[in-house]
């Protein structure tokens, strides 16, 4: 396909989050990102990868959500598109073992702005991809948070007080700050991102917001994230399995070939012409038996 830059029609800002655990992942090792980096693929996957890729962590990028969410695609072309761009190696989908000390599943979709290939996807699914494969692209993932020294005061507290410059109506007293500055302390020390943070908490108010401390208590509370599992390698390292990036069914490498497994990648076409084939000679015979039929009888493949 041509050459083309999909950007402006991206609107990544706006795209809503999934549940804080779930969502978008992005694969260690990707390529710095540059102009025409899906250039290879048809134009409805070239876009939704673009749209994908530029997603902050923990996006919601189920079928629903991307078809509401970008203006050319519905959900059933969203959903083709998906299962395109996992044959083609740039997104896979897990189930992730997050608990600490218990099972807890969440599901993860990890994008590649790199296309891989099932060898790589398998070691990535058995911790073993390198650290050496380390993310280079310095606009993907959450920035390190940092205590503000000169102030005095801590990471939380500077995100809580910094909610009404988001969102006027969110503004906070130094009393609540200092109230709720352990809740949120609880977020950044799992991995969660100021920016995030700060998105969790402003993302998807109520007209009229009467009491936001209220509201930024009880999303602290029920929306907290679970803890972040052990880097691969250690000895209580995530358990991570792969799934069908179509119908979730879980499985490997072996019997998910492009995070697909055999069902949702459809009957090989020699089959479906063998079929054919056998339903032509039975409704024949029936002919020349004189059933009086000639209706091709429906048959499951």
């Amino acid at each position: 396909m041509a050459d083309k830059d999909f950007s402006p029609a991206l609107r990544p800002s706006a795209h809503p989050q999934a549940g804080p655990g779930y969502g978008k992942r992005c694969a260690p090792g990707q390529s710095p990102r540059r102009k025409g980096d899906f250039t290879g693929l048809p134009a409805r996957e070239a876009y939704l990868a673009s749209y994908i890729d530029r997603l902050p962590e923990g996006a919601a990028i189920d079928v629903k959500t991307l078809a509401k969410e970008q203006p050319l695609y519905g959900q059933q072309a969203v959903r083709s598109a998906l299962r395109e761009l996992s044959r083609v190696g740039h997104l896979r989908r897990f189930k992730e073992n997050v608990g600490e000390g218990c099972t807890r599943w969440v599901w993860h979709t990890y994008f590649s702005r790199t296309a891989r290939d099932d060898a790589w996807w398998e070691r990535f699914e058995a911790g073993d991809v390198p650290d050496a494969d380390a993310d280079a692209d310095a606009d993907v993932g959450p920035e390190p948070v940092r205590e503000n020294r000169a102030s005095g005061r801590s990471a939380a507290y500077d995100v809580l007080a910094s909610l009404g410059r988001t969102d006027p109506r969110m503004v906070l007293s130094a009393a609540e700050c200092a109230a709720l500055e352990a809740d949120a302390a609880q977020w950044l020390a799992r991995g969660v991102s100021a920016d995030r943070l700060v998105r969790a908490l402003t993302a998807g108010l109520p007209e009229a917001v009467h009491s936001p401390g209220g509201i930024v208590r009880s999303r602290l509370r029920e929306k907290l994230p679970p803890e972040p599992a052990p880097e691969p390698g250690t000895r209580a390292a995530r358990r991570r399995v792969m799934a069908c990036t179509e119908c979730g069914s879980p499985g490997g490498s072996v019997s998910l070939p492009g995070g697909l497994c055999q069902g949702c990648r459809g009957l090989p076409a020699e089959v479906v012409h063998r079929r054919v084939e056998e339903l032509r000679e039975i409704n024949g015979s029936r002919r020349r038996k004189g059933t009086g039929t000639t209706s091709i009888q429906v048959c499951p493949l």
